[in-house]
C-alpha cells in the first residue's frame, strides 16, 4: 500500500483508499476538466472537495500541493518510476492522466502536438478570456459604469469562438473523429459560458453553429455527466 503520509495535504484529507489517484477539486470548468478525464478513463481515483467558502485553498495543507492556491490538483501514488508524484494546473495534468493511461492523446508525434496546441490555447486564450467577461457579465463588474472592459471580453470572446467554430465545421471534434484532451479541456469552459455565466445573447452563440453542435455531443458522453458533478455538493 502506497505511504502518502509525506504530503501535508493528506492529513487535512485524508487518503481512504492510498492506491488511488487522489483529485482535490470542485466542478468548476477547471476542476471539472480532470473529473471528466479520470471518468473518461477509468482509472482509479479518490476526490476530496476543497471549500472555498471555507478557504481550504489557502490552508497549509492545500498550498503545499499548489502554491498558487487554485483547483484542481492531484497526487498520483503510483506516478513515474513508481514513485508518488504531485500536480497543479489543470492542461499539465489532461497531459499526465493522457500519457499514463494511453487514451485520449494521438500517439503519432505531428498530431500529438497539434492536440497540445489546442489545450494550449483554451489555457491562455478561451479559460481566461471567458472567465473576464463571466465576472463582468455577470459578476460584481456588471454594476461598472463603464463597459469598456466587458466589450472588450465580448468580442474576445466571439474572437475565440469564431476560431472553434472555423475549426470545427468539418470536424467532429477538435482533433477529428477522434475525441480527446482537447475537447475536455475547451468543452466545460464553452458551457460555462453559455450556461452558468448567462452569456449565449452578449456573445451572439447561435452565430456558431458548429460549436453548439460539439457541446452538444460533449454533454451527451455518459463520462461527461458524471465528471460535471464531481465533487458532489454537499
Amino acid at each position: 500500500m502506497p505511504d502518502l503520509s509525506a504530503f501535508p495535504i493528506t492529513q487535512k484529507w485524508p487518503a481512504q483508499h492510498p492506491d488511488r489517484l487522489q483529485l482535490y477539486s470542485l466542478p468548476t470548468p477547471n476542476g471539472v476538466k480532470v473529473s471528466i478525464a479520470l471518468e473518461e478513463t477509468g482509472l482509479p481515483y479518490e476526490v476530496h472537495r476543497v471549500a472555498f467558502d471555507q478557504n481550504d485553498q489557502m490552508s497549509p495543507a492545500f498550498l503545499s500541493l499548489n502554491p498558487n492556491n487554485k483547483i484542481p490538483a492531484i497526487l498520483d501514488p503510483n506516478g513515474p518510476d513508481g514513485k508518488p508524484l504531485a500536480l497543479f494546473e489543470s492542461g499539465a495534468i489532461l497531459v499526465y492522466l493522457a500519457a499514463k493511461t494511453g487514451q485520449l492523446m494521438p500517439t503519432d508525434d505531428a498530431a500529438r502536438y497539434e492536440t497540445l496546441q489546442w489545450v494550449m490555447f483554451q489555457m491562455g486564450g478561451i479559460g481566461p478570456m471567458f472567465g473576464q467577461l463571466g465576472f463582468f457579465h455577470k459578476f460584481a463588474g456588471k454594476d461598472f459604469e463603464d463597459k469598456r472592459p466587458r466589450d472588450r471580453y465580448v468580442a474576445e470572446s466571439k474572437r475565440l469562438l469564431g476560431v472553434l467554430e472555423q475549426r470545427l465545421a468539418a470536424r467532429a471534434w477538435i482533433m477529428g473523429e477522434d475525441y480527446g484532451i482537447a475537447d475536455i479541456a475547451i468543452f466545460p469552459w464553452v458551457r460555462n459560458l453559455v450556461g452558468f455565466y448567462g452569456a449565449r445573447d452578449i456573445v451572439g452563440f447561435d452565430s456558431f453553429p458548429a460549436v453548439q453542435r460539439v457541446l452538444d455531443a460533449f454533454v451527451a458522453r455518459p463520462a461527461v455527466a458524471r465528471g460535471l458533478n464531481i465533487p458532489p455538493a454537499p
